[in-house]
């Protein structure tokens, strides 16, 4: 008898037929579409961020109205927004609130510029030159592991209880890790651009100024906000003691008679301030840096 091949069949001694492309294609096609925000290293667009951003947050205020609203937490430890608001909205009228600000905000940019002006230069040079990293990176590893309160009877001791001791503790807060980013910030630059600037006949000087900051500005830049954000987290610490005025010295204050809703009130204040200040500088670094962005 002879064996009756029907179309689809595989004759015998031969291999199956391979799956059509449109079958794999169709397989493919069938696979639920994302967004590209929500896919790995996906963009997304200013308007949809601002969304997602004030959504974040109206979510967060919903949950404090209504814990507050059930009366789930007492006021005495979790005040109502409009308890917050109307206390910040008092000591805003009596000046107490913008002095506290302006204080506070002086601090930082002091304490702050001051440890910048020395860790952007050790940093590049210890990034750079492996001898003066052998020397310097170590010993300013073993200072960032110590705790900045234990340099807080230290600093009153050595220096007073003046606005000078204020500083102190918001530049050892930030110094010492701000150097270090910026040494990585360093080695980060390609090793070929500065074999390629020394095989063009280029000094030390001219290649660091023509490659190395060029190529490293961007993290460079990336670091500073960074280390702003410290510093502002560092400000309560440095008002704790013989401080008569500032966010911190507030917050420390109402913490003694219990008044919850002026430390809610200036934590809000200090991260609406943070806040502000890094997007600033996100801004600007977008500006300064167009090539940086990815």
């Amino acid at each position: 008898m002879t064996a009756t091949v029907r179309p689809g069949d595989t004759a015998p001694g031969q291999p199956a037929p391979p799956v059509e492309p449109a079958a794999a294609s169709g397989a493919v096609a069938r696979r639920p579409r994302r967004h590209p925000s929500l896919r790995i290293g996906g963009g997304i667009s200013p308007r949809l961020y601002v969304a997602v951003t004030a959504g974040s947050f109206l979510f967060l205020f919903a949950l404090w109205v209504a814990i507050t609203a059930t009366g789930t937490v007492s006021h005495l430890f979790l005040p109502s927004p409009a308890e917050v608001v109307d206390r910040l909205w008092g000591l805003a009228s009596d000046g107490t609130l913008w002095a506290d600000v302006s204080v506070s905000v002086a601090r930082i940019a002091v304490g702050f510029l001051l440890a910048t002006a020395l860790a952007i230069p050790l940093g590049i040079l210890i990034g750079t030159y492996s001898f003066w990293e052998a020397a310097v990176e170590p010993m300013v590893d073993f200072v960032r592991y110590m705790p900045v309160v234990g340099f807080i009877p230290l600093t009153i001791i050595w220096i007073g209880i003046d606005d000078t001791q204020k500083w102190a503790i918001i530049f050892i807060g930030t110094f010492f890790q701000e150097v270090l980013l910026v040494m990585d910030n360093v080695k980060r630059v390609p090793r070929d651009l500065v074999e390629i600037g020394y095989t063009l006949g280029e000094r030390d000087r001219s290649i660091l100024g023509r490659i190395i900051l060029p190529s490293a500005a961007p993290g460079i830049w990336d670091t500073l906000r960074i280390s702003l954000g410290w510093a502002w987290t560092w400000i309560v610490l440095a008002e704790l003691v013989a401080a008569g005025s500032g966010l911190g010295y507030r917050i420390t204050t109402a913490q003694r008679y219990f008044q919850t809703e002026t430390i809610i009130g200036y934590l809000i204040v200090l991260g609406i301030l943070g806040l502000f200040t890094d997007q600033a500088m996100k801004f600007i670094g977008r500006r300064v840096f167009p090539w940086a962005e990815r």
